[in-house]
């Protein structure tokens, strides 16, 4: 009886805690949502006369803009957060040009976990700002290589006397798990064509170093993505790039914030209250310097407009998978191939523009999502902006396109594809006991289970069917880009190219961004100033969001831990690979970290 009524005790002690932490957070919620809700009412932010446009870009930057009011809140922690995309930043730094109430841009950097292609289309339109005649000034306590990359494009960089400034050159680290899986007794059984030497992504089930073909790609692409960003650095701070490459091979400049104004990376040494201090003279203030963030000043400007012929741009970003979801930090090929499908049957959509920002993924998806693009070209201009990433399967859903646009390093090609099929009988027999038996009806039947390995009619049936596959790809290939199939294999077999070398092979069209994309597919449909921009798909509503972040789901999970982890998460992202990474697959090393 005693023992009861402690139980119950204790469940109706759980039960009010809970109910309390409920109210708690319900209060909190309730006085953040009429907080924003009395914001939302406002038609607009006001820009106050002589403010600076204000970017921190602490985070890794989206493709693409969250639209709701409540975007920067994370529910779960009931914190703030940036999480500005590209597209309202270019829109911005556009906009803040002939803007009279915005007298330059203060960009206050350390580190942006973000890849060089993303960091290049940012770069590329704060020289274009320049232009306009206002300033931009650059502050950082430490400038990590990729702050440093678009701190660089500055009027006037400043660093803390005490801080350092990372030059230290690119390094590609992959991760093998050879000898991890040796010790746990699991067997990758893995299948290629006889053409996909290049095709690294299976390299580390196998090997514990790199192959001599990766090892070749890789020092190519990271030299020309290196390349790029030297070229870019010496010609805003007029530094050679011999010198460029002598400061990072002697790591000079890394604890040494006196040697990066010896060389002339940084315009001063200054705290951060002398860097207020000249943006207050450069503003005309007495008091404070007026600084508007990026999602504010979205915000104080109006985007409507009443032309009915419409250019659609549709983001693909993410690993592409079968079927479809309701997560949209992925692709699913049914829920991309609807929206193309939308975009196709819709009259006003005048042109497409399809972003593509995928390392690739599941083959069979990225041939549906393609047939789309296909089908797409046929009614309307179909033009491909890639990001940091279009290959592989990111390549394949591309190819059709009527024209396509890259950036010079853009992560693009990989025309390959593999097989992965784990056997565990050994982990499961010899580590921890146990062991399986099968009846079945057909020779067969028992196909594809991770408890026995292969038999060798089922390997080479495997291998029978990567090989059609990648045949497919190569044939999609040649037929999108007017090549020959031969030419195609030649300059494919899971090679990655960066978008300024694929531009010589064909693979790609023109080097450019997104609003050249834009442009274009305007010019090719005719359009004239007549049009306006409508993104999709269409983004998930507020309390949806809300309840997703509440109730923990998969990506919520995900972008948590990548918060957390930083540039350790692609680690952890290799490891959570191995259980995704199974069937035909067209996709690039997935743990393939630039630093």
């Amino acid at each position: 009886m005693k023992f009861s009524k402690a139980l119950l005790a204790a469940f109706l002690g759980a039960l009010i805690a809970m109910a309390a932490m409920f109210f708690v957070k319900l209060g909190v919620f309730t006085s953040i949502i009429s907080s924003l809700s009395s914001t939302k009412s406002e038609t607009a932010t006001t820009v106050k006369p002589n403010s600076v446009l204000y970017m921190k870009l602490d985070y890794e930057i989206p493709d693409r803009s969250n639209e709701d009011d409540f975007s920067s809140i994370d529910f779960a922690t009931m914190e703030t957060k940036d999480a500005t995309g590209l597209n309202t930043i270019l829109r911005n730094i556009e906009y803040a040009m002939t803007d009279p109430n915005i007298k330059g841009i203060y960009l206050e950097l350390s580190s942006i976990p973000t890849s060089t292609a993303t960091l290049q289309e940012l770069r590329n339109k704060l020289v274009e700002f320049k232009s306009s005649g206002k300033f931009i000034i650059s502050y950082a306590e430490n400038y990590s290589q990729s702050a440093y990359y678009i701190g660089s494009v500055a009027d006037k960089v400043y660093l803390n006397p005490e801080g350092m400034l990372d030059l230290h050159g690119m390094a590609s680290q992959v991760m093998f798990y050879k000898n991890m899986l040796e010790k746990l007794d699991i067997e990758m059984q893995i299948v290629r064509g006889p053409n996909n030497r290049f095709k690294s992504a299976v390299e580390p089930y196998f090997l514990d170093k790199m192959s001599e073909a990766n090892r070749e790609q890789m020092d190519k692409l990271l030299n020309s993505v290196w390349g790029q960003i030297l070229m870019s650095i010496s010609q805003s701070r007029n530094i050679s790039v011999e010198e460029l490459n002598q400061i990072a091979n002697n790591l000079e400049t890394y604890f040494d914030a006196d040697k990066a104004l010896e060389h002339k990376l940084v315009d001063g040494l200054f705290y951060k209250d002398q860097v207020l201090n000249e943006l207050k003279g450069l503003t005309g203030s007495n008091k404070k310097v007026n600084a508007i963030a990026n999602a504010d000043y979205a915000k104080s400007y109006d985007l409507k407009s009443s032309s009915k012929n419409e250019v659609a741009i549709i983001y693909a970003e993410g690993q592409i998978y079968d079927g479809k979801s309701s997560d949209q930090t992925k692709i699913y090929s049914e829920n991309l191939s609807k929206t193309i499908r939308k975009a196709r049957e819709d009259e006003d959509v005048k042109a497409i523009v399809l972003r593509v920002n995928s390392p690739g993924g599941s083959a069979l998806a990225s041939a549906v999502i393609g047939r789309e693009v296909e089908l797409a070209t046929q009614v309307k201009p179909v033009i491909v902006s890639m990001g940091d990433y279009a290959a592989s399967g990111g390549y394949w859903i591309s190819a059709n396109a009527d024209y396509i646009f890259a950036n010079p390093t853009t992560l693009t090609g990989s025309i390959g594809v593999f097989g992965t099929f784990p056997n565990l009988k050994g982990f499961l027999n010899n580590k921890i006991g146990l062991t399986f038996d099968v009846a079945k009806t057909n020779e067969n039947a028992d196909f594809g289970t991770l408890t026995q390995p292969l038999s060798e009619f089922q390997y080479a049936k495997l291998q029978e069917n990567v090989v059609k596959t990648y045949d497919a790809f190569t044939n999609l290939v040649a037929n999108g880009r007017g090549l020959r199939q031969s030419y195609v294999d030649s300059i494919g077999q899971g090679r990655v190219w960066a978008g300024i070398d694929a531009i010589e092979l064909g693979l790609v069209d023109q080097l450019g961004d997104l609003e050249d994309a834009i442009a274009f597919a305007v010019q090719k449909a005719e359009l004239g100033s007549d049009y306006k921009i409508v993104e999709m798909p269409e983004q998930k509503e507020f309390f949806t969001r809300l309840m997703e972040q509440l109730n923990g789901t998969d990506d919520q999970i995900d972008a948590a831990m990548r918060q957390k982890m930083g540039v350790y998460y692609h680690y952890f992202e290799g490891l959570d690979n191995l259980k995704e990474n199974t069937g035909i697959q067209a996709r690039i090393p997935f743990d393939m970290v630039i630093e």
